[in-house]
């Protein structure tokens, strides 16, 4: 007879197991404990950097984004347009095609805007320019998307590299532009376009220079809402996302929609262009998007594609970035400062997410196999 040798096999002292569901209010509260996390974090880097007492430098913060009507105005300027590039980026997302091309989409939108602006300015009335604009805008921002999305319909090409790509061929565009339109020549920036006529300005509305910013995107975000909800093709778009397979089994034109929803997408995201150029700055440069194309990702992302989910993540990135640009100007820091501080917010809410779907266990006891 054999003997049989007793074999201890032992757990991992900590193991990760994915969550079979998780509640919305448990889903917030992990969130809500990252943001915390990261705000201590943030404040040990600020001791750190300026030797001040974090409770003033956050003091700061909150006077940066919100300490003057103009600050609260800007910082809520600037969450409208991550909350429109956001919602632009859902359908596309639904569908799980990965649209990275939002910067370029804003940047041809935003190309477009500046050119009616100086060559059509003068000819029109102010109101129906602001129409054109929006058109024109949008058009552009849809013909940027539909681009990949035609290739990957046709070909099965790779949506997130065609789509990077043309951020790059936007920048250059935009590079192109700026030497037929710099201002004072020579400066290589176009600088405030019509900044005597404001022709091709937003128009005041209530007193307020911002407000139809806000009007636009509350538009554009309940449209998309109802159109992912209660729509045919917004079912359409689902299912696709589900399973390509399953919709065409369905009868469903997986080519005709992928066309469609990215055209949508693009189209949203060229509008941006014209709420950046036309309703803020009122100037075309390489850094229009600023980048926001790539923070939307992750509030969509984050947001489960939940507009008002949405709303609360743009603000709070927006408040945060608005608050450490006054910190970095008020202690006299490298402008990279304000970076620095938003680089960890960003880490710590992608961080989350992982512990959304998985969670931490421990383990118990010892099992032994004989």
């Amino acid at each position: 007879m054999s003997n049989k040798d007793s074999v201890s096999i032992k757990e991992p002292l900590i193991r990760m197991k994915k969550r079979s569901s998780v509640s919305f209010i448990k889903a917030w509260e992990i969130r809500l404990i990252a943001v915390l996390l990261s705000l201590i974090v943030s404040a040990v880097v600020i001791v750190m950097i300026t030797g001040q007492n974090p409770i003033q430098v956050y003091a700061g913060i909150i006077n940066g984004a919100v300490g003057t009507k103009r600050r609260i105005w800007v910082t809520i300027r600037e969450t409208m347009v991550l909350l429109c590039i956001a919602v632009g980026l859902t359908p596309a997302f639904k569908m799980k095609f990965w649209n990275i091309g939002a910067e370029g989409q804003i940047l041809v939108g935003g190309t477009v805007t500046a050119a009616l602006m100086i060559y059509a300015g003068d000819r029109m009335p102010n109101w129906l320019l602001i129409l054109i604009i929006f058109i024109a805008s949008a058009l552009a921002g849809l013909i940027w998307g539909v681009i990949p999305a035609i290739f990957k319909a046709r070909y099965n090409t790779n949506e997130t590299l065609f789509t990077l790509m043309l951020n790059y061929v936007a920048m250059q565009i935009v590079t192109f532009f700026i030497v037929f339109w710099e201002k004072p020549a020579g400066s290589n920036t176009v600088g405030i376009i019509n900044s005597t006529s404001r022709a091709g300005w937003f128009p005041r509305i209530f007193g307020n220079e911002y407000m139809l910013n806000v009007i636009i995107v509350a538009i554009v975000t309940i449209g998309v809402f109802i159109y992912m909800k209660y729509s045919k093709q917004g079912y359409e778009i689902t299912v696709v996302g589900e399973s390509e397979s399953t919709a065409r089994y369905a009868g469903i034109n997986v080519k005709k929609v992928i066309i469609r929803t990215m055209m949508i997408s693009g189209a949203i995201c060229g509008l941006v262009g014209s709420l950046v150029v036309s309703g803020a700055s009122h100037t075309i440069s390489m850094s229009t998007a600023g980048g926001r194309g790539f923070t939307a990702i992750i509030v969509a992302w984050m947001s489960k594609f939940n507009p008002l989910a949405m709303l609360l993540v743009s603000t709070f990135l927006v408040f945060m970035q608005q608050g450490s640009i006054q910190i970095a100007s008020q202690y006299g820091l490298n402008e990279n400062a304000s970076d620095i501080i938003t680089g960890i917010l960003l880490f710590f809410l992608i961080g989350c997410e992982f512990f959304v779907d998985y969670k931490l266990e421990f383990r118990k006891k010892s099992k032994e196999a004989v």
